[in-house]
């Protein structure tokens, strides 16, 4: 599953790879990011692709009544998303989740108790996005107006299943040319696929000797 991002992307740097402006709320830039802090993240949605917001990770439905259920919603499954309840209301409200890369961890044992962590990028590109879907929701009690977002992951290609070798998920990479599709009425179905397209560099933080790898 994707938990984990580098968002240490400034606006400056957005507007020059996507040129867009950035209007919302600030977000910090921060290198490792952990989605359970259900910080704000550079986001492009598709209501507003000129510009760049900022959403709390972690999708709240409309209905539901307070913000407990994000931790649950950092991730939707694409091949569960049209069904589940906390995401069927919304797999059509796509964003691009902007980031310099994600991280997972790799077990060198079946329990998990010895770990690699590894940084997952994509080459020649210091900002991608990741597919996302998004959700507005008004806190009943304060009336505070709420962008969330979740990260929609897929099965794994073959560099990642190598490395979540639990699970065998990733996130949803996107090209710069496949995010215009993501943020249009395409069916999210035909994203339901391992990217095999990307040039994912894996580098292993618990072994930075090793070489990069590249799929």
């Amino acid at each position: 599953m994707c938990y984990y991002v580098d968002t240490s992307l400034t606006k400056e740097a957005i507007k020059e790879v996507y040129g867009v402006g950035f209007e919302g709320k600030e977000y910090k830039p921060t290198k490792f990011l952990n989605g359970f802090s259900h910080a704000l993240v550079p986001v492009i949605l598709d209501e507003n692709p000129d510009v760049c917001t900022t959403a709390n990770w972690g999708l709240i439905p409309f209905w539901s009544k307070d913000r407990k259920i994000q931790k649950q919603t950092l991730n939707a499954k694409i091949e569960t998303i049209k069904e589940k309840p906390s995401f069927r209301n919304n797999y059509n409200k796509r964003c691009l989740v902007l980031v310099n890369g994600f991280y997972e961890w790799k077990w060198l044992d079946d329990r998990g108790k010895e770990k690699h962590k590894h940084f997952l990028s994509v080459k020649d590109q210091e900002i991608f996005s990741l597919g996302g879907i998004y959700s507005n929701w008004t806190d009943k009690e304060t009336g505070e107006e709420l962008i969330t977002f979740s990260i929609v992951t897929t099965q794994a290609n073959e560099l990642m299943t190598e490395i979540h070798n639990t699970k065998h998920r990733m996130p949803i990479v996107l090209f710069r040319s496949m995010e215009k599709e993501w943020l249009k009425d395409r069916d999210i179905e035909d994203f339901a696929f391992p990217n095999h397209e990307s040039e994912l560099l894996a580098l292993n933080l618990d072994a930075p000797s090793e070489p990069t790898t590249l799929f």
